[in-house]
């Protein structure tokens, strides 16, 4: 029987099963986020913009929550930390 000690590395990187999770395949608040933030690209003014922007900004600060939260490692966790802190400082200027 193995006894496991886990490393920095693992603490920051492995989900619980094990597996070095960096990347994952986005999920629908992400999806949306970015979808609305390229629209935005193409309709820089009037309601539609502003729709648009609240939006964007509604589906990745849930994103950003999400990982904060329920992210699988704490790399992910940062990740949704920093984002959250980034939207919150792209919006206050």
């Amino acid at each position: 029987m193995e006894i496991r000690q886990d490393t920095l590395f693992d603490r920051v990187f492995r989900d619980s099963e094990g597996n070095i999770v960096i990347a994952q395949p986005p999920n629908l608040p992400l999806i949306v986020g970015i979808v609305s933030s390229l629209l935005k690209l193409l309709f820089t003014t009037g309601q539609i913009y502003l729709v648009l922007d609240l939006v964007a900004f509604g589906a990745l600060f849930t994103w950003a929550w999400e990982e904060l939260f329920q992210g699988v490692n704490y790399f992910r966790r940062a990740l949704g930390l920093i984002g959250l802190v980034g939207l919150i400082a792209w919006k206050l200027q």
